[in-house]
């Protein structure tokens, strides 16, 4: 019968090594090409400078403040209580309004309409608390309040 120093299954053989996969990265030059999966994705572009510039972005905020300001201060004129900030807000108005139609005149805003209202506006908000000066002075004035 069999001893204890003999394999009854054969000789021993060398462990077997599973086929190799792929690595990463390039392949070898020796190697079959892979074939399956998903296909390689383009080259990426490089990041570069447009051949023309980027059309500048109009400013429009010195105008638009005119209209805000021109608005605000003609409605506070309209009111008799704050004829006092509708008069500043008037003068803002026509600051920023004459400012932002500069801005337009050199092509660097597109809001002349907002501008030349912030224009009006701000002059209305300087003539109304005129007139209720003149109105109310002339009032004291036909009344005899105003002479001694």
């Amino acid at each position: 019968m069999s001893g204890y120093g003999q394999n009854p299954y054969g000789p021993p053989s060398q462990p077997q090594q599973p086929p190799q996969q792929p690595g990463y990265g390039y392949p070898a030059a020796n190697s079959a090409p892979y074939q399956g999966g998903y296909p390689a994705a383009p080259p990426v572009q490089p990041y570069g400078a447009a051949p023309y510039g980027a059309p500048m972005q109009p400013s429009n905020g010195i105008g638009t403040a005119g209209l805000v300001t021109g608005i605000i201060g003609a409605v506070c004129s309209a009111i008799v209580i704050f004829w006092y900030i509708g008069f500043i807000l008037g003068i803002l108005g026509i600051v920023f309004g004459a400012v932002g139609r500069g801005k337009v005149k050199r092509g660097e805003a597109t809001n002349r309409g907002a501008a030349t209202t912030g224009i009006v506006l701000g002059i209305l908000g300087i003539i109304l608390p005129v007139i209720y000066l003149v109105l109310f002075a002339s009032a004291i004035g036909a009344a005899g309040l105003g002479s001694s």
